[in-house]
């Protein structure tokens, strides 16, 4: 879906906050009936950030259809995406990168920018591949604290930058609070902050944020700004198993991150993000269940009196009063799987939107647990 069109999606169904439900979910649902994904025993497996309505009908039919092509390498395929990618972005094909799921894109900026020394500065706790990866390879991270809201300290990780930084990470939803950086902030941030260190903007959740008109900083990349930015199909489109993403660089900066991509993507996965990009309608059912999904596990913890974060993502963080682990084993008992650890956070939980049948398991579940 273009920038342009979801603004006007989001409009249409009246989004102003990150509470807003929209109406009219019948009628999508009537056109998206999707299998939905249950473990052997029925757990519900909300750990882990996936969208459980995908793949599309669609795209399932493409994957059926590209079967004959799965013998060759994806760079018979591979071209397209790029082209649909850039007109979407609006950007040109020199700007893509393709990677297995953005994870790899964030692997390969942590090597291309941590290898021998090099210095990244990101919040604590966020997204943790592209840092433990650079760690790997010689390089340093500055982990700087979130501050009370759960959010960027933007001012604390600016006084970190030093002529040795050579990378800024900002995962915007962030990744597990939910946070979303006040968008004149981040623009701010990007442009005095470029100049010093590369930034890089995971963007990973960008599809459910409902405040209106809020930027990608792909904005940044088109004015030739220091700025990568990292997109997925894991999301919204339901390809998590599929193993497709891609960053958006500045053309020298591409060709320096594409020098770092290992396993690339498959010829599957590409045919499958081809048609995700064309199914506008699941798009739309994708964000509307998530939206429907969020609200009922609110609910759930305001009836239990447990704090949370308002999301900008497909998942909530909440504070249990109780350590992880054991709260983890517990709901496992009820055959609900919950969000790893994210020191120094111990005491909170990362629930990811399921199917709204496995949200109201959870919320079951969590009420006989913290009862």
């Amino acid at each position: 879906m273009k920038t342009t069109d979801r603004r006007k999606w989001l409009k249409t169904v009246g989004l102003t906050g990150g509470f807003a439900l929209m109406g009219g979910l019948d009628a999508l649902a009537l056109s998206n009936t999707h299998t939905n994904f249950h473990l052997e025993d029925e757990t519900a497996k909300l750990n882990s950030n996936e969208n459980p309505y995908g793949p599309s009908k669609m795209v399932r039919q493409t994957l059926i259809d590209s079967f004959d092509k799965a013998c060759r390498y994806p760079s018979i395929v591979l071209r397209e995406l790029v082209l649909q990618l850039a007109e979407k972005e609006g950007v040109t094909k020199d700007h893509i990168v393709i990677t297995g799921g953005s994870t790899e894109g964030l692997k390969a900026a942590g090597l291309t920018y941590g290898l021998d020394g090099g210095e990244l500065i990101a919040a604590d706790p966020t997204f943790q591949s592209m840092l433990r990866y650079a760690e790997n390879y010689g390089g340093f991270v500055h982990r700087v604290p979130v501050n009370d809201k759960k959010g960027h300290d933007l001012e604390a990780m600016a006084k970190r930058v030093t002529g040795r930084t050579s990378l800024i990470f900002i995962c915007n939803p962030n990744n597990p609070t939910g946070t979303l950086i006040e968008k004149g902030k981040l623009r701010d941030f990007c442009t005095s902050m470029d100049r010093k260190a590369m930034i890089f903007s995971d963007e990973a959740y960008y599809d459910y944020i409902t405040e209106p008109d809020y930027p990608s900083m792909i904005e940044l990349v088109k004015e030739g700004r220091n700025v990568i930015v990292s997109k997925t199909f894991s999301k919204v489109y339901g390809l998590a198993g599929l193993r497709i993403g891609y960053l958006v660089a500045r053309p020298d900066i591409s060709n320096r991150l594409k020098a770092s991509v290992m396993a690339m993507t498959n010829t599957l996965a590409v045919e499958a993000a081809k048609t995700a990009l064309k199914d506008d309608t699941f798009y739309k059912y994708s964000v509307a269940k998530n939206m429907e999904a969020k609200q009922m596990i609110y609910e759930t913890l305001n009836d239990l009196n447990l704090e949370y974060i308002p999301s900008h993502t497909n998942f909530v963080f909440f504070k249990s009063g109780r350590h992880i682990d054991a709260l983890s084993a517990a709901m496992e008992q009820e055959h609900v799987l919950i969000g790893r650890p994210f020191p120094p956070f111990y005491d909170w939980a990362r629930i990811s939107t399921g199917t709204l049948a496995q949200v109201e398991q959870f919320g079951k579940a969590l009420k006989k647990v913290m009862g």
